[in-house]
């Protein structure tokens, strides 16, 4: 069904029709009642503290060992569509590179599609940085980030600086 046709049927729901349909779909489905729970009763800080937690247990799991990249991508992935501020989707981008910086300084060198994983995120965040314009806000966490990545190969540290350097000048 195209959003057009779906609009229209919504349209000729009386409002208990769309209340019932609106709690159907919030007992239902686990994604949309994440949404409609930030949407309604938003506390950023915890929401974001949550997926912090799930971006480092991707790295650092609770039982085990090795790290699960897309653990975090998906991590990333779902608190971008509950549409938060720029600066807290800011800071869970940068915790995923972080907790991948910290992962590859504690237990040694990974391999090239790790830090290009960790390449592709950090220029993201440095993306949104810029648009948003809060580089006072991260400047010091991100070239932090430049720092502790100065021993780590396969070019990572210098597309970390590439990115960096985009928009802040020393």
């Amino acid at each position: 069904m195209s959003k057009c046709d779906f609009k229209k049927e919504i349209e000729s729901f009386d409002k208990k029709q769309l209340v019932d349909l609106i709690m159907d779909v919030y007992k239902k489905n686990s994604s949309a009642k994440e949404y409609l729970d930030y949407l309604f009763n938003s506390n950023e800080e915890e929401v974001l503290s949550d997926y912090k937690r799930k971006v480092r247990e991707a790295f650092y799991p609770k039982r085990g060992f090795g790290f699960k990249l897309s653990a975090g991508k998906k991590a990333i992935s779902d608190y971008r569509k509950l549409k938060p501020s720029p600066e807290s989707l800011i800071d869970l981008l940068l915790c995923y590179v972080e907790s991948g910086v910290d992962f590859t300084n504690e237990f040694g060198d990974i391999d090239e599609a790790f830090y290009l994983s960790l390449e592709s995120v950090y220029h993201n965040a440095i993306k949104l940085i810029d648009k948003a314009m809060l580089h006072d806000k991260f400047a010091e966490r991100a070239y932090q980030i430049t720092k502790r990545t100065e021993n780590i190969g396969w070019g990572f540290h210098d597309g970390i600086c590439d990115s960096y350097y985009e928009i802040y000048s020393d």
